[in-house]
């Protein structure tokens, strides 16, 4: 049987190859012209300085102006990133979809069944060696786009932000292995491919999107962060925290202003403040601190590695009831 899958899938294999060295060619040197200029612009040693902390005394250089002279000639490179956010779908699209789908359609599967292989063992022979490949396919991706992004999301909102979270750290391989056991489950209820595919399309949007938005933001309760509008601390955007939500308050804890507001001190921030609700009233960050991104990308792997065994649990069932 690993012959047999190796024969029948060696030309995806062929083009996968091909598709990871052309990332790496792209990947490599770009990595390191990022790394290059990340250290010698003194963004780095200016994110160094700043620290992590929420809050930094007012006037204290946040590097706004470094971080938009190193984003500004790597903006292409959140198209790239929009393509790694969709890999682990081609695997499912591409490799799952058809597992099953293609020999059904086929009638194939007929006559492997009655060759002295058990569905079973075919099901599990062909998932497994598929399932190892996209495994080692999803660790090197990972490990590559983790050290080739770092630069670019330390210079932003963070790791735990939306678009970095998801293509970094561990997340990926739970990414991918879902993806592929969502084809093969698609490929025994539509039996037929291309209505595989839409399926697998369809599935791992959904349960993507709902996790991430509605889920991702809860694993943990939020922290909150409250300081006056006219304190002598502001916010550390260089801090890395996820924030929720933030917004100004006056003292009766009504929403005032959306974001982030500082007055100053003197007769204009003295209108600042009463336009802000008073000068009991203060500024509110909700937020995840950016040391909890390793246990988000357990927790968030976790559940797709759950889903991943579902759904290979569920197909297996469905092909022992396929005539």
């Amino acid at each position: 049987m690993i012959w047999l899958t190796w024969r029948q899938h060696r030309q995806q294999a062929l083009f996968t190859a091909l598709a990871l060295a052309a990332l790496a060619a792209l990947m490599v040197p770009t990595g390191l012209h990022m790394r290059g200029v990340f250290d010698d612009s003194g963004l780095a040693s200016c994110l160094d300085k700043v620290g992590t902390a929420p809050l930094v005394p007012q006037g204290t250089d946040t590097c706004d102006a470094l971080r938009d002279q190193f984003v500004s000639p790597f903006g292409g490179t959140m198209l790239l990133a929009i393509l790694f956010v969709l890999l682990p779908l081609l695997v499912g699209l591409f490799f799952g979809a058809p597992l099953v789908a293609r020999e059904i359609e086929s009638g194939a599967h007929r006559m492997v069944w009655t060759q002295g292989v058990s569905r079973r063992q075919w099901v599990l022979a062909k998932t497994g060696l598929l399932g190892t490949a996209a495994l080692l396919l999803a660790v090197v991706y990972a490990l590559g786009v983790t050290w080739w992004f770092a630069p670019m999301a330390a210079s932003s909102t963070g790791r735990l932000a939306y678009g970095y979270f998801d293509v970094q750290g561990i997340v990926p391989i739970g990414y991918t292995l879902f993806a592929l056991a969502l084809g093969v489950f698609a490929g025994t209820v539509c039996r037929k491919v291309l209505p595989a595919m839409a399926v697998t399309l369809g599935g791992f949007t959904v349960v993507r999107l709902g996790i991430e938005l509605l889920a991702r933001p809860h694993y943990l309760p939020g922290k909150t962060l409250s300081y006056g509008v006219q304190s002598t601390e502001g916010y550390n955007p260089a801090s890395g925290v996820w924030a929720s939500s933030t917004g100004v308050y006056d003292a009766g804890g009504k929403l005032v202003s959306n974001g982030f507001v500082g007055c100053s001190l003197g007769s204009e921030g003295d209108a600042c403040v009463q336009e802000m609700g008073g000068p009991d009233s203060y500024n509110q960050l909700v937020y995840q601190p950016g040391d909890r991104f390793w246990i988000f990308q357990g927790i968030e792997t976790g559940i797709f590695l759950v889903l991943t065994a579902l759904l290979l649990y569920l197909a297996i069932r469905r092909i022992r009831r396929i005539a």
